[in-house]
């Protein structure tokens, strides 16, 4: 192509809004706005910015330059118009329902999604109606992940989401609302509306779905569900008894009375809704959640909305893709397929999918690689733009006060990993609230799975803190880490973490305690001795175990237990201690999911002082 001539003076500005890419090139940008490369540097650079011609632009220096020609451009990103044809490749348009055919389409079971401010009890309902518990694995008792679940009623099954109710994650349970039918609105009696509450409310309301409302925590002395049905009235929620349309059940999810009512309640509701899908054809839906699993790989938990999706089909989820090589329902069963409104988990991708996106069954295998590797292409493209400026210089999480104080803008540059994709994006979301005018957050790398030497040797060259949520370095990453003076925090809640960047952009960094590993075993064998349970046979690997030693468990880098050891022996003997190189048996406190190959970590915490 003829690159134009203009200088900035004489040339005309193109008329109407110009379409641009993120991360284009002065090379692509000049062009566009009838402009040469030439003109795109020379600016930038008399405002403080170090490009070349070929070198991606950020958003704001694209923006930046549109606005002094005077050119109104829109920004998208790269392959954003290319997905039309994508969608045509999979043959999208000829699975869109037919309208005025629905009425043929048989019932489907409804999804109710389950909101509500944090600790207002939505879990434990949701514990009540399944008869399981999942509240006591979950750090400070909150949902880190969306889970989906499948219940039997009188003869109708019904689909529900559990949403996690911390502030953090409104992505994922604005995800929710948009895959459901009816939202349950818990909102406890003795407290009442919470600003959490008008937060899972309005998402509610955008999602267009009829609102059950579970006034919780019946049982407690200060209940009042008079107070709630008035606060909730305020905001457009008009009980039944009151002459309005919302149905409200005063129930406990402790005692679990009221339970039955609320369940006949949704099947009333969603009789009335008259939800229909057709079972027939290929299926599509949306990815509730993802996440790396070791020895299955890839694990995408799905809601299947149209269609049957069964194994061997092959499935296409933004840039991940793949042949379904095993579907498990929320029992953890295998099935050989999964109709419309069932959850259910896929193995087969060839990378972790992003929660919230959509899937389809393509055709066949070959277009659905060819769509993930467009799409591959065009994301890549798209992030070379949005951190472009992540390795521009950074400053460590001690040091980050010091540079606002000296009057500089602070770049912190961050490598955050997280278990699961849902978690990763929460943690990402809320740290980009929480930038400032004078503190830039730039992410390095957002990844899933335990923290590796490529992510400290990242860390180094970029001049980055390493944040992990809910995963661990392994002992060649933290050796390395220590040589390389690359700074590892780890999180399990949310809360902490960013209340630790928060503190370190006002210089109020408290002291903390500094874990320190003092040994490594690797799991070689599995005995099962009668009355006692499972005990691990270990080679210690690093350091020294020791009886009584806080421990976590380690698979693959993810933290899967924490807890003490309760036994340790060499040989048959009792041992206070066992170095390395030796062989022993160790028996943890309360826990069995014991395999071949895992890391027993053990450590303790040192206080060191803020200098």
């Amino acid at each position: 192509m003829d690159v134009p001539t203009y200088s900035s003076e004489d040339a005309p500005v193109p008329q109407g809004v110009v379409v641009i890419e993120r991360a284009s090139t002065a090379q692509d940008l000049g062009p566009r706005l009838n402009r040469t490369a030439a003109d795109v540097v020379r600016f930038l650079l008399t405002n403080g910015e170090m490009v070349t011609a070929t070198q991606s632009l950020t958003d704001e220096m694209i923006d930046l330059f549109a606005t002094d020609v005077g050119a109104e451009i829109r920004l998208v990103n790269p392959g954003e118009e290319q997905e039309v044809e994508l969608l045509k490749m999979l043959d999208v348009d000829a699975e869109e329902p037919d309208e005025e055919d629905t009425s043929d389409w048989p019932i489907r079971p409804p999804v109710i999604t389950v909101m509500g401010h944090v600790d207002h009890g939505k879990t434990l309902l949701l514990d009540k109606i399944r008869s399981a518990n999942v509240v006591e694995g979950e750090a400070g008792g909150i949902t880190q992940h969306i889970g989906a679940y499948q219940i039997e009623r009188d003869g109708n099954v019904i689909t529900f989401l559990d949403t996690p109710g911390h502030e953090a994650f409104t992505a994922m349970r604005a995800r929710g609302a948009d895959a459901t039918d009816i939202v349950v609105l818990v909102v406890a009696a003795d407290d009442g509306v919470m600003p959490q509450t008008l937060e899972a409310l309005d998402h509610a309301k955008a999602a267009d779905v009829p609102i059950v409302v579970a006034i919780n925590k019946m049982d407690r002395e200060g209940a009042d569900p008079d107070r709630v049905m008035s606060q909730l009235a305020e905001r457009g929620l008009v009980p039944e008894p009151w002459g309005g349309e919302t149905i409200m059940v005063p129930l406990s999810a402790m005692t679990g009375d009221g339970v039955d009512t609320l369940l006949e309640n949704l099947l009333l509701v969603a009789e009335v809704e008259d939800l229909r899908a057709p079972p027939d054809g290929r299926a599509a839906g949306s990815v509730l959640e993802a996440h790396l699993d070791i020895g299955r790989g890839p694990v995408a938990t799905v809601m299947v909305e149209r269609g049957t999706l069964n194994v061997g089909d092959p499935l296409v989820s933004g840039a991940a893709w793949g042949r379904v090589r095993a579907l498990v329902n929320d029992r953890g069963e295998r099935v050989k397929s999964a109709g419309p409104s069932t959850p259910v988990q896929v193995l087969g991708l060839n990378e972790v999918a992003e929660a919230g996106d959509t899937f389809i069954i393509a055709p066949n295998e070959k277009v659905a690689g060819k769509v993930a590797d467009t799409r591959e292409h065009w994301q890549r493209l798209a992030s070379l733009g949005r951190d472009a400026s992540a390795t521009s210089g950074g400053a460590k999480l001690e040091d980050i006060f010091k540079q606002i104080q000296a009057g500089e803008t602070a770049t912190l540059n961050l490598i955050v990993k997280a278990d699961v994709n849902g978690s990763l994006e929460a943690v990402c979301d809320s740290l980009k609230k929480r930038e400032r005018d004078d503190v830039k957050l730039a992410f390095v790398l957002r990844g899933v799975g335990g923290i590796t030497e490529n992510d400290v040797q990242l860390a180094a060259a970029s001049n980055a803190t390493i944040l992990g949520f809910n995963v661990r370095p392994d002992r060649k990453a933290r050796e390395m880490a220590e040589a390389e003076k690359v700074e590892i925090r780890n999180y399990e809640i949310i809360y902490k973490l960013l209340e630790d960047i928060e503190n370190a952009m006002l210089g109020l960094l408290e002291p903390e305690y500094e874990e320190v590993v003092t040994g490594d075993a690797q799991v070689r064998e599995i005995f099962r001795v009668p009355r006692i349970g499972a005990i691990a046979g270990c080679m210690v690997t690093n350091g020294v175990i020791t009886r009584g030693s806080k421990v976590r468990f380690l698979r693959e880098g993810t933290i899967i237990w924490k807890g003490e050891i309760q036994s340790l022996k060499r040989f048959k003997e009792d041992a206070q201690e066992v170095a390395s190189g030796f062989e022993c048996g160790i028996g943890l406190s309360d826990f069995q999911d014991l395999k071949d190959g895992d890391i027993i970590e053990t450590y303790e915490e040192r206080e060191i002082p803020r200098t």
